[in-house]
């Protein structure tokens, strides 16, 4: 063989061993841990509770990631029709592919909100879903009321660590989004501690 040759066959070797590995370390994920538990909070409280339509929670989410990223350009969007999705730009390979993740919520005992993944497009790409949600999480800057569980395939939503003034907090009670009911509780402290 001449050298040309087994420069190439060399070459090749190499490029694909990299995407092995790249692929390898990608498709890694480690335990995500236990989830946070909710923020307790000391005061006595009374409850509110609101009803909101799909299309107020995506107007209410949506503002919550714009004022979470300040200035920044918004790295996911989010849409609630059937089911939650989250759409944003993935950079593989040096390829900027779109894409949408779909999710089911589940509303937890301590009034968060878990969302698990039901299924995802991204570009022409066939990849686990546990794999773009690794690399969701270690390419897009999220607030941190918003946790990516990659080998559980889902995303919880603190919101007990929601940004709101004063010592409001915020639970929810029912996510149907099949009647278009979402039912949130607002938690408001007694005598207004806190609402200055």
């Amino acid at each position: 063989m001449n050298r040309w040759k087994v420069s190439f066959f060399l070459l090749a070797g190499l490029i694909i061993a990299v995407i092995v590995y790249l692929f390898i370390l990608i498709g890694a994920t480690a335990d995500s841990g236990p989830l946070p538990k909710a923020k307790e909070n000391n005061h006595t409280t009374h409850a509110l509770t609101v009803s909101a339509t799909k299309e107020d929670f995506e107007g209410i989410a949506n503002t919550f990631l714009q004022r979470a990223m300040k200035k920044e350009p918004l790295p996911v969007t989010i849409q609630v029709e059937d089911d939650i999705m989250l759409s944003s730009e993935l950079t593989v390979f040096s390829y900027t592919l779109p894409v949408t993740m779909h999710f089911n919520p589940v509303v937890q005992e301590d009034g968060n909100l878990l969302l698990k993944q039901s299924s995802l497009e991204l570009g022409r790409l066939n990849l686990p879903p546990s794999t773009v949600l690794k690399v969701l999480r270690d390419s897009v800057k999220l607030p941190e009321w918003m946790i990516v569980r990659a080998k559980e395939e889902e995303i919880f939503i603190d919101l007990s660590d929601l940004p709101i003034s004063g010592d409001l907090q915020v639970k929810a009670k029912e996510f149907n989004l099949e009647k278009d009911e979402i039912l949130l509780e607002i938690m408001i402290p007694e005598n207004g501690e806190g609402l200055t």
